[in-house]
């Protein structure tokens, strides 16, 4: 018989698969990459038509050596990696390392780790197309170049090893943006106000809302306004103006892409962005179900498709039917969301590989996060084949003298697909049965007044799942990037996570700041998302990759040459402090590290002693008169304390001023251009 060798990407996968190929499949992993550009030299030659230069990753010298054993019995290889570019270049690089340009060598694709899947994609092999690994080559080429030019100027500037990343840069812009933006704010007041109606023959009240006038809307944006609508309240008496009732639709949600499932994952399962991905990982590689071997319980998890097979839109609306009646299911199919016209096209939403096993078949063979992650698109993918959901809508317009009052309410009548699922953080709808009664002939009688003082808000905080968000919608990075992107950024310590949200730290501002100042092309959203789109042409065949990388280049270069001329002209010099060193008595200097600025002798390396840098802002405590200094939190969040904690426990997010608020005595903070008081009732604003 002949003997075929199959080689995967994971070790995971290597046991399920074998277990559905038989005695005449030999399967194993290339564990990755097996080749790479050299981490010591840039890797490529922009004198020779930027060729690449490629050697074998240290410590897959074995590897390679085992699974060249391995070619020489085999009468067929399969390149079975990942079914994306990384995947199509992990597949090409084999070819090379193992020279298998004489032998039969075919490129296979699964989107599911099944047994049908595996032997149907074994009945329709390819050759590895090069356009996908143009793509890689392109990419890996032009982070190399941004990595390895970029950096050694910020290890210059800030004097300690940094780095900087293509998207990671423009990713840590993007929340130094909302940081200025949450910092600049100033909070602006507004009032509401509620009337409280008794309807006649209903037991509960109705609660309407302010409107305005019958002309139009009408903000209450200060206190006279308010009063001047009260003052027109009095003696008002309250008729329904108009009773609107219809009906609405709520679709269902679409099946999860890679960001779509992070972000549900991080709301309802409160998952950081790195865990999900982990744990999906698991799921689509091969989990042992009791009863069943080793089994991929989910689609590929790396897709910005909504795709779904007919196969799977089939069996999910046989399940829907016969598990909870004719009327859940689908009314129309799905439209389809094929990015190319590929044979082979891979890229399907993620779902379960199996709709008939129910979360609950297999809880007992998952870990806890495991089965809460599965159950999660499991529902989400059924409740994407399901119907809508169907509300009663009630709208009223209630009148008071020369004002309008407005009340509405909905309640469902068919709950459709939120019968399976529905979406962390998702609002409620209002159900009233006071509001559903309403006639225009209804009597109303006062009751009773709710006014309400509010101050806007600012954006929120960037958490990784508003994060990834954000990034999608301006188009940069990819299904693959997203987890890698904020990973890179706290490994480097350029942000930091309290809770859900993301801050940045001093480290973050110092390194933005040198990016914008020297790179503003590279942390320009714009021009990342459309490098974005050049690799998604040069994966579809249209763009040639070496134009795209050639073209990039020579800029690059360029900026950095200025750059430099720059960075010589405002290179830091240590900043010479008034604390003495204790073990030699000189004047210790400030220094930088990656966790910020510190204190260090001046005489290293005879003397190594450092200390915490306390940054004087040059203003009193406003509990007991001593300097206020700059000081971190443990994950690096910078904010304002007294230099005489812990005796002193005054603290400020937002840097104090000198000044005290002249309306209540308080003390004033410093928000974008403006000052303000710090006490929360006051809100002065210094003109």
């Amino acid at each position: 018989m002949a003997k075929n060798l199959v080689i995967v990407e994971s070790p995971a996968k290597v046991k399920t698969i074998k277990k559905f190929l038989g005695k005449n499949y030999e399967v194993m992993a290339s564990n990755g990459h097996v080749r790479d550009m050299p981490k010591s030299q840039m890797g490529f030659d922009p004198d020779n038509d930027f060729e690449p230069k490629y050697i074998t990753i240290r410590g897959k010298g074995e590897l390679l050596a085992a699974l060249r054993k391995e070619v020489k019995k085999a009468d067929k290889i399969y390149l079975a990696t990942d079914p994306d570019r990384e995947g199509e270049a992990i597949s090409w690089h084999l070819t090379k390392a193992l020279k298998l340009e004489d032998k039969k060598v075919y490129r296979i694709t699964f989107n599911e780790i099944t047994q049908k899947a595996v032997k149907e994609s074994l009945k329709h092999p390819r050759e590895i197309d090069m356009s996908l690994v143009d793509a890689q080559q392109a990419r890996r080429m032009l982070d190399r170049m941004v990595g390895y030019e970029i950096s050694p100027l910020l290890w210059a500037k800030v004097k300690r090893g940094l780095s900087a990343g293509r998207v990671q840069s423009v990713a840590l812009r993007i929340i130094c943006d909302r940081e200025e933006e949450i910092s600049n704010f100033i909070p602006r007041e507004y009032y509401t106000l509620d009337v409280v109606l008794g309807v006649k023959g209903e037991r509960k009240p109705l609660t309407a809302k302010f409107y305005g006038t019958k002309d139009g809307k009408t903000d209450i944006s200060d206190k006279e306004t308010l009063d001047s609508i009260m003052k027109g309240l009095e003696n008002a008496e309250y008729q329904v103006i108009s009773v609107k009732n219809g009906q609405r639709e709520k679709k269902a949600p679409l099946p999860f892409t890679t960001s779509t499932m992070q972000q549900e994952a991080s709301k309802a399962l409160n998952f950081s962005i790195q865990k999900t991905m982990r744990v999906a990982q698991q799921l689509y590689e091969g989990v042992d179900v009791k009863g069943s071997g080793t089994v991929g319980l989910i689609t590929y998890l790396r897709t910005d498709s909504v795709r779904v097979s007919e196969e799977a839109q089939a069996a999910a609306v046989d399940f829907i039917g016969a598990h909870y009646g004719q009327q859940y299911r689908k009314k129309t199919a799905q439209a389809a969301n094929k990015k190319s016209g590929r044979i082979q096209d891979a890229h399907e939403a993620i779902r379960p590989s199996d709709v008939n096993r129910t979360p609950s078949d297999v809880k007992d063979s998952l870990t806890r996060d495991q089965y809460r992650l599965y159950q999660l698109i499991w529902k989400r993918f059924m409740a994407s084949q399901m119907s809508s959901a169907v509300y009663e809508t009630t709208s009223a317009r209630i009148g008071a003298g020369s004002y309008v009052f407005t009340a509405s309410a909905s309640r469902v009548t068919f709950d459709g697909f939120m019968l399976v699922y529905t979406e962390a953080e998702e609002e409620k709808e209002e159900s009233s049965a006071a509001v559903s009664a309403l006639t225009e002939d209804s009597t109303l009688t006062w009751k009773s007044f709710d006014e309400k003082q509010h101050f806007t808000q600012s954006a929120p905080h960037f958490t990784e799942a508003s994060l990834v968000r954000t990034l999608e919608e301006l188009g940069i990075g990819r299904p693959s990037t997203y987890s890698p992107i904020i990973t890179t950024l706290l490994k480097r310590r350029y942000i930091v996570k309290e809770g859900r949200n993301i801050f940045v730290t001093e480290l973050g501002e110092v390194v933005n700041n040198i990016m914008k100042e020297s790179f503003p092309t590279i942390v320009d959203e714009h021009f990342t998302a459309n490098m974005e789109g050049l690799l998604d042409k040069i994966e579809e065949g249209v763009v040639p990759w070496k134009s795209v990388v050639s073209n990039f280049y020579p800029d690059l270069e360029e900026a950095v040459k200025v750059a430099q001329k720059d960075l010589e002209k405002v290179k830091i010099e240590d900043e010479v402090t008034d604390v003495i060193c204790e073990q030699c008595g000189r004047n210790m200097v400030v220094k930088y590290g990656p966790h910020g600025k510190f204190l260090a002798c001046p005489g290293f390396p005879e003397c190594r002693n450092t200390k915490p840098y306390l940054e004087k802002i040059g203003v009193p405590c406003p509990k007991c008169g001593k300097d206020i200094v700059v000081r971190k939190t443990k994950k690096g969040r910078r904010f304002y304390g007294c230099e005489n904690h812990p005796e002193c426990d005054f603290v400020s997010w937002q840097k104090p001023v000198a000044e005290k608020c002249p309306k209540c005595g308080s003390y004033m903070v410093q928000k974008g251009n403006k000052i303000v008081c710090a006490n929360q009732e006051c809100r002065y604003v210094l003109q």
